[in-house]
């Protein structure tokens, strides 16, 4: 089993506040890797740091090695770069508003200078059938705005714009949180076809939703990796009280 993203002694700040403490972990090639932990534990940080979105915030900093694929994202490295191969779905999707459906896929294509128009078709197609919402808008591409579609669909169509990049890595910080079970059921069943091609970050406050899409679960606590393993290891039988007592709804 190959390792993705190698993070050594990744520490974060936000001002004087230290968020993230000596976090290493280093997680596997083509499955997918859950974050768990109460919240303000530091798991959105942490997928933050992974394509260096946590320095966008006024005052925030992180120090440490992380290793994806052969780069070094925090040795020299743009970060420009970094998210060509490390995309990013938040929480509540964020289609671009004014854009069809079309264009919120070929958003970052474009932005990168890229204007071959059979190409560009071929990529909004697979894209949009990699994240299982071709058939539900292949008739309205240029017609209907991504901020049309239902809730699960506007996610969905984030996915896909973040896939038409081609990244290796996929960071999802919350993807159902907001959305019914109904389109819950169709990202949970997205992420086990993505795993055949791209390596898969997800946090989630949903435990059961962790047993069920991940092979691996770091616990994280007050902004240290308490605990990370096999998915039912952490489940069935944790090495620290600590994850433990969340995971029995002691606390959290």
């Amino acid at each position: 089993m190959g390792v993705a993203i190698e993070v050594e002694h990744l520490n974060a700040w936000f001002g004087s506040t230290q968020a993230l403490k000596d976090i290493s972990m280093h997680i596997a090639a083509n499955h997918a890797t859950a974050i768990i932990g109460p919240s303000g534990c530091g798991k959105s940080t942490y997928v933050r740091c992974l394509n260096r979105m946590h320095e966008t915030v006024p005052g925030a900093r992180a120090e440490g090695r992380v290793r994806i694929g052969d780069l070094n994202i925090y040795n020299g490295t743009s970060a420009t770069q970094v998210r060509r191969r490390v995309g990013m779905v938040f929480q509540k999707p964020n289609p671009f508003p004014t854009y069809s459906i079309y264009d919120n896929v070929a958003a970052g294509l474009k932005l990168n200078g890229f204007r071959d128009r059979r190409r560009l078709d071929e990529i909004v197609e697979r894209s949009l059938r990699q994240a299982a919402l071709w058939d539900e808008v292949r008739d309205d591409l240029r017609k209907k705005s991504g901020s049309s579609l239902s809730g699960g669909q506007q996610q969905r169509l984030c996915i896909a714009r973040a896939l038409a990049v081609q990244p290796q890595v996929l960071l999802m910080d919350e993807p159902a949180s907001a959305l019914d079970p109904i389109s819950t059921g169709k990202i949970e069943e997205l992420i086990f076809q993505l795993k055949e091609n791209y390596t898969i970050v997800i946090v989630t406050h949903n435990m059961q939703q962790a047993s069920r899409v991940a092979e691996f679960t770091g616990f994280f606590l007050l902004g240290e990796l308490i605990e990370f393993d096999r998915t039912e290891k952490i489940f069935t039988n944790p090495a620290d009280k600590r994850t433990e007592d969340y995971i029995t709804g002691r606390f959290g």
